[in-house]
């Protein structure tokens, strides 16, 4: 690319969320750059020169990740649509519940009355389309939200 290197490309396609495959190509490169590239996402990362079919092995295997991601992402669109409908207290309440805590706990630590947890908690089973506690603790992990925090929320 003239004038602007790969990896201000790959950055500004993460900046933007565009989830293309990338697979990195370069003449010149350190340990470091090919490690920053890969953990930025690359798919491969090729230095010249190569045998031409190792660059169309690195674009197959970067189609086909890429393929996987958006059969997940179809996936997972439903769920993510349900996860949207809910208000920000009964995200709340759904974060508090995935933990484990009783209705009284989530009161306490939400300053809400045990009756509004209840109210709260019967929404979030709705929206989400579950049936049980385990079935919304499986799909708050399907959407990157883990109890006690350690996920990334992303949902």
């Amino acid at each position: 690319m003239q004038g602007e290197s790969g990896l201000a490309f790959q950055r500004d396609c993460h900046c933007f969320d565009l989830n293309l495959p990338i697979v990195c190509v370069t003449r010149h490169c350190d340990v470091a750059m090919s490690v920053q590239a890969m953990k930025a996402g690359a798919v491969d990362f090729l230095v010249k020169p190569f045998r031409g079919q190792a660059l169309l092995d690195a674009v197959h295997n970067a189609l086909e990740r890429d393929s996987g991601r958006r059969d997940e992402e179809r996936r997972l669109m439903p769920l993510r649509i349900c996860y949207a409908k809910l208000s920000p207290r009964e995200r709340g309440v759904m974060h508090l519940v995935i933990t484990g805590l009783m209705n009284k706990q989530i009161a306490c630590a939400m300053k809400i009355s045990e009756d509004s947890v209840k109210l709260h908690r019967s929404k979030v089973m709705k929206k989400m389309n579950s049936r049980s506690i385990p079935d919304l603790v499986r799909k708050a992990k399907y959407l990157g939200i883990h109890p006690h925090g350690h996920g990334d929320d992303r949902a």
